[in-house]
């Protein structure tokens, strides 16, 4: 079968290269460009689309906006975001909006041809970064959920608060010793005493109690 596919973003080189290499493919068809998430909606709407291939900032109507807009109309379609902004500024948005999978402009040829593809075929495709981030996030939010209120931290030393505080920023070890100038054994002595006491068993359980005040 062959798939669909809207081009949107803004800069016509990127759309010219992006047309070039899904000419490369049998399976692909490139129905239409859009530099505006306004044209992308009209068009997505002209030409039925099985994938569109969007950006997220455009002048006007955004990436995000136009996802939303076009599943609306047509909740059949699928919304591959490609960009360059890979942070949670985006990211969070625009799979909100409904968007199947998020890939940056860093992807190879072949990945971002596979993801075309995923897409179409009803899968989640996401660059390898990103993935991990959207994984991380749900694991904090669901032990978040799970984790019982008691024990509320009183045993803990200032220095331990601070440590723990800095954890749930998402520093790392060397980032935290650098912060309150100190080694990083001494850091990773904090967090071990830290999970003692908190009964976490990891990282990230102990940054998801640390969301939670204590």
């Amino acid at each position: 079968m062959t798939i669909r596919v809207l081009l949107v973003d803004d800069q016509q080189l990127v759309r010219a290269g992006l047309r070039m290499l899904c000419e490369t493919a049998d399976d692909l068809e490139v129905v239409g460009e859009a530099a505006t998430g306004a044209d992308a909606v009209r068009f997505a709407g002209r030409t039925r689309p099985d994938v569109v291939l969007m950006d997220l900032r455009m002048p006007g109507m955004d990436g995000t906006r136009a996802t939303a807009t076009i599943l609306a109309e047509r909740p059949a379609t699928r919304v591959l975001v490609l960009t360059t902004f890979d942070d949670d500024e985006h990211l969070y948005p625009a799979l909100s909006a409904g968007a199947c999978g998020f890939l940056v402009k860093d992807a190879s040829p072949t990945d971002l041809l596979d993801g075309i593809r995923r897409a179409a075929a009803g899968d989640r495709p996401f660059s390898p970064g990103v993935l991990g981030r959207v994984v991380d996030s749900a694991l904090i939010a669901h032990t978040y959920r799970e984790t019982p209120s008691a024990p509320s931290f009183l045993g803990l030393t200032a220095r331990e608060s601070e440590v723990l505080e800095l954890v749930t920023d998402g520093l790392s070890n060397a980032e935290i010793a650098d912060r309150l100038h100190v080694g990083i054994t001494t850091v990773k002595t904090h967090i071990t005493n830290l999970m003692t006491k908190t009964g976490a068993t990891n990282r990230v359980r102990l940054a998801a109690l640390g969301l939670r005040g204590y």
